[in-house]
């Protein structure tokens, strides 16, 4: 059953679900953190995840991250920082009165979850940082030139191949393109390699083959002191999503290492 509800977090109102399968309340939680441009029906519920988890006996709590999905959609870049994101998953965990969860993030939710999992270890247990490599704790331009293609007056103007992909990607759902700018212009890198060599958690990184934005899955998960990688064959950043290779890792390690 999806619950629709919201939260306040710091003043800013955002929209999850929180989802018990067959009414059991003591069904062990996990957490959803989607995309950059998409939401909590976008990434999870519509590609299959609800149902998996459902049926694996999880309880499923999919949020709308800040300025995407059903919550609330700030301009001012400031709202969009790594570390304010991370805290933003808390405070739901939090309002639920729940005392730790297991973490599966997707891409910004994948680096979303890196911060989380450092910076409120004792929040989580286990953690799946998916659509992320190395390229998540590397500085980069990518954050202005999403920018600038979200901002431009005309879509068919932007010619940067970044830009263009997350323009055309935004336009499908009904995104405040001015929101989503501003929390790709603050594309902070979360905790870095000396701090994610203190995270104790078990954590699993999964990314797509043929992902040309992640960087090296199996690099990143050697920095965490019991991290593993995944590589689903022939899948872009995008296709990764609803691979049954990435549902069947997850499923297998939170059956290994999940609460």
């Amino acid at each position: 059953m999806t619950t629709g509800a919201t939260f306040d977090s710091a003043g800013v109102r955002l929209a999850y679900d929180d989802l018990v399968p067959d009414g059991d309340g003591t069904a062990a939680p996990i957490v959803l953190v989607h995309g950059f441009a998409s939401s909590r029906y976008g990434n999870w519920h519509d590609r299959g995840w609800d149902d998996a988890l459902l049926e694996a006996g999880r309880r499923v709590i999919a949020l709308d991250c800040r300025g995407h999905g059903e919550s609330e959609r700030p301009h001012d870049p400031a709202a969009y920082e790594t570390d304010v994101m991370a805290a933003d998953v808390v405070r739901l965990l939090d309002h639920l009165e729940i005392e730790r969860a297991d973490l599966l993030g997707y891409s910004m939710g994948g680096r979303i979850g890196t911060e989380a999992l450092y910076r409120h270890p004792e929040r989580f247990n286990a953690g799946v940082l998916a659509g992320i490599g190395t390229a998540t704790l590397e500085p980069s331009d990518a954050g202005d030139r999403i920018a600038d293609g979200l901002l431009a007056d005309d879509p068919d103007d932007v010619t940067d191949p970044v830009g263009k992909r997350f323009r055309t990607f935004a336009e499908t759902t009904d995104n405040d393109l001015a929101a989503l700018a501003a929390c790709a212009r603050t594309r902070t890198v979360p905790a870095g390699w000396d701090e994610i060599a203190q995270v104790e958690h078990p954590v699993l990184i999964v990314a797509g083959e043929r992902d040309d934005i992640a960087g090296d899955p199996n690099e990143l998960a050697a920095g965490f002191p019991n991290g593993e990688a995944v590589v689903v064959d022939d899948a872009d950043h995008l296709t990764t999503v609803p691979d049954e290779q990435f549902t069947d890792a997850v499923l297998e390690f939170l059956k290994r290492e999940g609460l």
